[in-house]
């Protein structure tokens, strides 16, 4: 937000568009920049929130920053073929949060229409600069959007920014094991075929070891272990069915555990989470499926359950960052992962080797 900031005091009128999905990650951005911007402005300036129910008006809009959603985004060039069109004529810098989803067709044309000026400029921001664990041609088709240019942190005395984040109780210091891997359930040769095939694993193979009784019995173990040291633990679920059933089976047995996922109420997430981010120092747990990967900030919490089993590098990353915030953020100085992926995996059990993951892919041709 400094950087927008630096921007549109330096180019006067001028429009930022912050590219992000999901109204958690789209508000943050709304009201940090509205921080930024109290401290650092130089004028009056226009914030417009275009994400949900908003409107997609560009009439307030000449000097400011709009802060779009990539579904509204979508949705806005359907109804109105000329909507970037007529945004990009006002927007100099457009930057895409969770960068690592650009090169998905529909957001790709997104981001290619907002450059219709030659002094438009795009930035990304990640905490993860590539697509995948193993497909190269699609971290590359990344790399190449932004033209091969990463700026990372440098920290003196230290190689990699999250080893020096952490040491600085930035970042909490993670501990990652694995309890619940052992399903008991056979792969047949299909399943391990598509196993080879995939770079994440099959819905189908998912959904069965998320009905796998004696896999969920060691999730249920490994969280009412957790609670007996963490006062806030997030789970992450296989389905919105698992989801359901972890948080059911939890309650049942005494503990305040409350899940959200995409169908739950707006009031009733908004409830859930708020309570999940105060000070109480009962025991809560929280479980989703698919909601709290990216734009959920909760400090307070020090233990994650990753009873989502992926191959996916950057989704894990993204799990496992909702719990790695250190005490000079606001945070605990250590953290728990208790996952059902080997660790062994590149990058699969450790914050700074998965930051790092793709820098061969960067590099300048």
């Amino acid at each position: 937000m400094n950087v927008v900031c630096d921007h549109l005091r330096q180019h006067e009128p001028s429009v930022t568009v912050w590219l992000a999905r999901g109204q958690e990650l789209l508000e943050q951005a709304a009201l940090e920049f509205e921080r930024a911007w109290a401290a650092l402005g130089d004028r009056e300036v226009t914030v417009v929130r275009m994400w949900g129910d908003h409107p997609t008006s560009l009439e307030p809009i000449s000097d400011g920053i709009v802060v779009l959603g990539l579904d509204k985004a979508g949705a806005a060039v359907k109804a109105d073929p000329g909507f970037l069109d007529r945004l990009a004529l006002r927007t100099t810098l457009t930057i895409f949060d969770e960068t690592h989803q650009a090169i998905a067709p529909t957001y790709r044309r997104v981001v290619q229409a907002l450059s219709l000026r030659s002094d438009s400029s795009l930035l990304g921001l990640t905490a993860t600069p590539g697509r995948t664990w193993a497909d190269i041609a699609a971290d590359e088709q990344l790399a190449d959007l932004f033209a091969r240019q990463k700026v990372m942190l440098e920290i003196d005395g230290y190689d990699n920014p999250v080893t020096a984040l952490i040491d600085q109780g930035y970042l909490a210091r993670p501990t990652f094991r694995t309890v619940a891997g052992e399903s008991g359930m056979k792969l047949s040769a299909q399943d391990q075929r598509g196993l080879a095939a995939s770079f994440d694993l099959p819905e189908a193979l998912v959904a069965r070891l998320a009905d796998n009784v004696q896999w969920n019995l060691q999730v249920v173990r490994t969280i009412l272990d957790l609670s007996t040291r963490h006062n806030r633990i997030l789970v992450f679920a296989a389905s919105v069915e698992h989801s359901r059933m972890i948080t059911a089976i939890l309650s049942v047995l005494g503990v305040d555990a409350a899940q959200v996922t995409a169908e739950s109420p707006a009031r009733h997430r908004d409830r859930v989470i708020s309570r999940f981010k105060g000070p109480g120092t009962q025991t809560m747990v929280l479980s989703n499926f698919g909601v709290l990967t990216t734009g959920f900030d909760a400090p307070a919490a020090s233990a994650a359950v990753i009873a989502r089993p992926t191959r996916s590098l950057v989704l894990y990353s993204q799990m496992v960052g909702r719990v790695i915030r250190g005490p000079r953020a606001g945070g605990t100085p250590t953290c728990e992962v208790v996952t059902v992926i080997d660790p062994s995996l590149p990058g699969f059990g450790d914050v700074a080797e998965a930051f790092t993951n793709w820098e061969d892919v960067w590099e300048a041709r």
